[in-house]
């Protein structure tokens, strides 16, 4: 166990206090040395950095839920490519024939009714997640194909008696685009960018990095979506003035609002907040079920058990959905080769009430990302619409009432975040090449990361909102005598106890060499690259030995973990305050003791008797409550630590004194003995000379 590093200048009895010794160090401006960019800075002076590292053709790509894009930069003009099919955008579906046949696309949609137990679609929500993480659970209620566990306990999909990840899912996706850029291009492409949901945590990244990999790409980059929809936005504008925009992502399996500033071609995340497990294939599953019942009221059959069936009425639910965009009422009609035909009348105002609560729920992440951005619903002068589900005249009027202003419905809502995503591509290869040389974005990570240390406290070192990528160090030292190694555990969350975030990865540094407990000094380093991916390592200053992590995609955080993170943190402040400041005070306390003791030990010969004992029956006593620190107040256990210190300063102060006189008795007495010794001399010289 670590704990926090005491100020090497304090006296031993000091309470343990944080040290930070080498401070934060923003690289947010700072690209890889193998790239290039063109910074500008408030004065408007630029300066560009070069390399030839990265060559040919680098793509964007909207790795979608539900639909997927793919864009490259022509010049300084991102371009949209359109697939074999003549479309812009394509079906993230993919599909497993009988005869072994692999489906992609809109080919894999179309035969999603007589093959519904092979074809898997919306499985973006499921990257990074673990089995029993209750929206998997959940989404196996509405899933035609099953979703199974893996043998590290992650959510996988089965098809045609194979098990896939869901990066595997998304590479195939990831590889039809990269054949759909190919063909347009002529020629063989290596680089892209790719684009996840904002509030995606590090184990999703990992996850979609993997797909990339697993595509045969080389993901340069792994941008936001809201950030990437800002890019599509204000590209083109010369926005002189300081801009604060929102971007409203509802898509369809996550929803991200993202608080930007824009200026003279920089682009700045303030903050952002979202839902992981909401978007348009909620709103299907709530459609789906309400024709499910309906059908069951009328005609007496339960569909719920039939596969084709609840495909048929998914496929209506999803155009009806589409429809009601532009249209006041709906016809729902599955024909009759199910069991009985389907012909239901669907108004606007019917769907609404039947989504309210989804809409509603986007609304908090909102007053979150306001807040944290620090800024006022008055100074936001444009709110960006992104997503295939901001076209549903609801979400529109829901947004209006929360940001007091019409949305803006500049940008294709389908195909920004892949125009974004290319226009990144501009830093990995057009900026870095040298295409376009005014544009600096600065993204943000979503939750505070740290470690555990003594007691349990979870020590942040990056704070949520940070702008990436950044570095930091902070030095701790270890928590007993002699200890040779320590165990590093890494968190990422909100909550003041390490217990009450989610466990990202750990490692061990070994080989310190023994010594009291507090000397050491290990110096622990949080890396997030540009890409929101943490790297962690941990130094042994004395011996120079090192140990690091790259957190791997071992399962992602679920809704609820991201959302319970924060909501608990505000819930359970006080709570937790209590837990931080009782760990603080007994860490306090047991060092205190452990002084005293060993200082009682060195001056045993020059203490009262009397006085020792009482010392030894104050320790006893903050050790009894030590031992029940659970029921006993923070206030209590610092009063006791305190007066334990006041006392021992007092005894160590009066053994100081009694050794200084002791000094200053023996030194007058040798020097009254040399004054005798020499009189005695003089004595016998005298009566010498008499003689």
């Amino acid at each position: 166990m670590l704990k926090v590093l005491r100020n090497p200048r304090s006296s031993t009895l000091n309470s343990c206090i944080l040290q930070n010794l080498c401070g934060s160090r923003s690289i947010a401006s700072q690209v890889h040395s193998r790239s290039v960019l063109s910074l500008t800075n408030k004065y408007g002076v630029q300066r560009r950095y070069k390399s030839d590292t990265v060559k040919g053709h680098v793509i964007g790509i909207d790795l979608g839920t539900t639909n997927s894009c793919v864009a490259v930069m022509e010049g300084k003009t991102p371009k949209v490519i359109e697939n074999a099919e003549g479309s812009r955008t394509t079906p993230s579906v993919v599909a497993f024939t009988a005869d072994g046949e692999r489906l992609v696309g809109m080919p894999a949609k179309r035969q999603a009714v007589t093959n519904a137990a092979n074809t898997l679609s919306a499985t973006k929500r499921l990257i990074g997640r673990k089995f029993e993480d209750a929206e998997v659970q959940k989404d196996m209620k509405n899933s035609a194909f099953k979703i199974v566990r893996a043998s590290n306990g992650d959510a996988w999909l089965e098809a045609q008696g194979k098990m896939y990840s869901p990066s595997q899912i998304g590479a195939f996706v990831l590889m039809k685009m990269k054949e759909t850029a190919e063909s347009y291009l002529g020629q063989p492409v290596k680089n892209a960018v790719v684009t996840v949901p904002a509030y995606f945590n590090d184990s999703q990244r990992q996850a979609t990095k993997d797909a990339g990999q697993i595509a045969g790409l080389n993901v340069l980059r792994v941008i936001n979506e809201p950030t990437a929809a800002a890019l599509a936005y204000g590209i083109d504008k010369n926005l002189f003035f300081l801009c604060s925009i929102a971007v409203y992502d509802l898509g369809g399996g996550t929803f991200d609002i993202s608080i930007l500033e824009i200026q003279k071609g920089v682009f700045e995340v303030k903050s952002t907040n979202g839902d992981t497990f909401l978007g348009g294939e909620d709103f299907d599953n709530a459609l789906v079920s309400y024709l499910a019942k309906e059908f069951k009221k009328d005609q007496g059959v339960d569909l719920s058990k039939d596969v084709m069936a609840m495909q048929r009425l998914k496929e209506a639910a999803e155009k009806a959905k589409i429809e009601l965009s532009s249209s006041v009422q709906v016809n729902l009609t599955v024909d009759a080769s199910g069991p009985k035909h389907l012909n239901i009348k669907l108004s606007r105002s019917q769907f609404e009430n039947l989504v309210a609560d989804h809409i509603k729920r986007t609304v908090e992440p909102c007053k979150k990302a306001i807040k944290d951005a620090d800024v006022k619903i008055s100074d936001i002068q444009e709110v960006i619409l992104v997503g295939g589900m901001t076209r549903m005249p609801k979400v529109q009027q829901q947004v209006q009432e929360i940001f007091k202003k019409m949305p803006s419905k500049s940008v294709n809502p389908d195909e920004a975040v892949a125009v974004g995503a290319a226009i990144q591509v501009s830093f990995a290869g057009g900026v870095l090449a040298g295409d376009v040389t005014d544009v600096l974005l600065l993204d943000v990570t979503p939750l505070s990361l740290g470690i555990e240390t003594l007691g349990g406290v979870f020590t942040k070192l990056i704070t949520k909102n940070t702008t990436i990528p950044t570095k930091k160090s902070q030095v701790f030292s270890t928590a007993a005598d002699g200890q040779t190694q320590v165990e590093i555990k890494v968190f990422q969350g909100e909550r003041e106890m390490a217990n009450d975030n989610k466990l990202l990865g750990q490692f061990s540094l070994v080989g310190i060499p023994p010594a009291p407990r507090g000397v050491p000094q290990i110096e622990v380093t949080f890396d997030i690259d540009a890409n929101g991916i943490v790297h962690v390592s941990a130094r042994d200053r004395a011996t120079g030995k090192e140990q690091n992590i790259v957190i791997q995609s071992s399962g992602g955080l679920s809704k609820d973990e991201i959302e319970n993170m924060i909501k608990n943190a505000e819930k359970y402040a006080e709570q937790d305050k209590i837990k931080k400041e009782t760990v603080e005070v007994v860490n306090q306390a047991e060092g205190i003791i452990h002084d005293t003791e060993a200082k009682m030990e060195e001056f045993k010969s020059q203490l009262p008797e009397e006085e020792v004992t009482n010392i030894k029956k104050r320790i006893e006593e903050v050790r009894q409550l030590i031992s029940n620190k659970d029921q006993e107040s923070p206030e209590t256990l610092r009063k006791a630590t305190q007066e334990l210190q006041q006392s021992s300063l007092k005894l160590f102060e009066a053994a100081y004194k009694k050794m200084a006189n002791e000094r200053q008795g023996s030194q007058s007495s040798s020097e009254s003995t040399s004054e005798s010794s020499s009189e005695t001399t003089d004595e016998k010289e005298k009566k010498e000379d008499k003689n």
